[in-house]
């Protein structure tokens, strides 16, 4: 509900949606029994114009229903979608100031994908069908009660055994496979995430089998799921159609008693016991709505769990702006990940203009979160980070998305037109043409290409100056680079950076050697069980 209320008019919405639902399916109800009275009445051979009015009647309910179920579908959708769109967008705020340690890639993609998607569910196709079919079962069987009292008790009982019960019935035997099937589901996506990604190194290494095998083991997981749903929805199906038949007959009996002592007209008795199939028919998807809501409770339990996750980082410290003397100090800083252990404590750094400082040190060590430090990716465990002028961050792994170049520039200025683009791939060295396609993870580039890319990235901001970075963090800019490429990287990235502080965090002695100071990083003395 707390999407909904963000969605404007969202309320108004769901209401309209459900009273075009139930104008749709009264409509269907209010159809059979008019259709009804006018076959009983005509076989009766009165006068044309005593059939007028029901003539009439049948024509417009006919088109009432095709004209309501058009517009609520399209009210309906256009809610589920913006409710849709709206968490979607809260989910990616979040992440971004969220750090989730052991999440893998794949299962986040399936959560802000396949997972936030069940809130259209549960408003397509648990919430407006529930309620619109509550409003019809009850004003049907208050309709009916005008004919005979009889035929509607006997009528809401069988609507609600088929409505209510035998639904509840089937989503508490089918629960646990449901969930299951979600959470098979995301593990599938997680698995193919991998093989997709890691496919050459698999074939080349001989695992390629395996991995396979366990895709087909965790596909029979999510198809033994939906075969045992399957199974419990066609056992209420079955149900249904039973309860529809016993008020079918019930009403046959009890109308065919009250037309022979003279209580009920012959040919209002086809209006009792056809209405029946109508409002059944209303009710048979039920079944697999209730199945639908506990798949979609479970998608969104795992999407909040995201929403929910503790902020770090981005946020908790003010953004930093341009100064004329641009600078870095860490004062008394331990630096570790939220939840974990110290990776390296009491860090004292002072770095100004001019300054080209390499963080060396063993790996694991903690220089990378070093640097997701200085950024305000994560929070240190204690002491302080100070930073004047702006911080532009290289990263070692930084996301190449399967699109235009222009486009993967943009990520660092969303607004940066055709100009500010070409002049960053021109800063960063990088001759290629702005609508050229890369693949994912930048596939179709070489991996010095990848590295440029990301710095033009890095340089796509404000255009009144040729970079809007004043302190420079790069990330092992030379890993898995060739000697000669990591040469002529290094070459642009010190011409990118002129005289403004840099921190470099890297192996590479080539690199150690072209800065001016050297910080070597060692294991925090409290070791894995340090914590703050």
């Amino acid at each position: 509900m707390r999407t909904l209320d963000v969605v404007p008019r969202g309320r108004r919405r769901l209401a309209l949606s459900v009273l075009l639902a139930s104008l749709a399916s009264g409509a269907s109800v209010a159809l059979m029994a008019v259709s009804a009275w006018l076959l009983s009445r005509a076989a009766e051979h009165p006068p044309v114009l005593y059939l007028e009015a029901a003539a009439v009647g049948v024509r417009f309910f006919g088109i009432l229903r095709g004209v309501a179920r058009y517009a609520e579908r399209l009210v309906g959708h256009d809610l589920a979608l913006r409710m849709q769109g709206a968490l979607r967008l809260h989910a990616y705020d979040r992440l971004s100031r969220t750090t989730l340690l052991g999440s893998r890639q794949g299962d986040l993609l399936t959560r802000l994908v396949a997972d936030v998607e069940a809130v259209q569910d549960v408003v397509v196709r648990v919430l407006v069908p529930l309620c619109s079919a509550s409003i019809v079962m009850l004003g049907t069987s208050i309709a009916l009660a005008f004919f005979s009292p009889g035929s509607a008790a006997v009528l809401l009982a069988s609507a609600l055994a088929a409505g209510i019960l035998l639904p509840w019935l089937a989503q508490r035997l089918s629960r646990t496979a449901d969930a299951r099937a979600v959470a098979a589901r995301a593990e599938l996506a997680v698995a193919m995430h991998e093989l997709a990604r890691n496919a050459p190194d698999l074939v080349a290494y001989g695992r390629g089998r395996a991995r396979l095998d366990r895709q087909a083991a965790l596909q029979d997981r999510l198809e033994t799921a939906d075969r045992r749903a399957a199974w419990t929805r066609g056992l209420a199906t079955a149900g249904q159609v039973l309860a529809a038949g016993i008020a079918v007959i019930a009403a046959l009996w009890v109308g065919g008693r009250a037309v022979a002592g003279g209580v009920l007209l012959g040919r209002n008795l086809a209006v009792l016991v056809l209405t029946p199939l109508a409002l059944h028919e209303v009710l048979a998807t039920f079944t697999q709505a209730a199945q639908t809501w506990t798949r979609a409770r479970t998608s969104l339990v795992r999407v909040q769990s995201l929403l929910d996750a503790p902020s770090v980082g981005r946020g908790d410290r003010p953004p930093a702006e341009a100064c004329d003397e641009p600078g870095l100090e860490l004062c008394g800083v331990t630096i570790g990940w939220p939840g974990g252990h110290a990776l390296a404590e009491d860090l004292n750094l002072v770095v100004r203009r001019g300054d080209r400082v390499a963080i060396t040190g063993p790996s694991g060590v903690g220089k990378t979160t070093l640097a997701a430090t200085v950024m305000g990716l994560i929070p240190p465990l204690s002491g302080r980070v100070i930073t004047r002028g702006q911080v532009g961050f290289l990263a070692q792994d930084a996301h190449i998305f399967a699109t235009s170049v222009a486009e993967n520039v943009r990520i660092g200025n969303r607004d940066a037109d055709e100009a500010r683009v070409a002049a960053a791939l021109a800063a960063a060295g990088l001759d290629l043409p702005a609508d050229r396609i890369v693949g994912e993870q930048g596939a179709t580039l070489s991996g010095g290409e990848v590295r440029r890319l990301a710095l033009a990235r890095l340089l796509a901001g404000d255009p009144g100056t040729p970079q809007t970075a004043q302190v420079f963090v790069l990330d092992e800019p030379t890993e898995h680079l060739d000697a000669e490429t990591a040469e002529t990287l290094m070459e642009d990235l010190w011409r990118v950076c002129g005289d403004s502080p840099v921190i470099v965090v890297t192996h590479d002695p080539e690199v150690v050697a072209q800065c001016s100071r050297v910080v070597q990083m060692a294991p925090s003395r409290a070791g894995s069980t340090a914590r703050r």
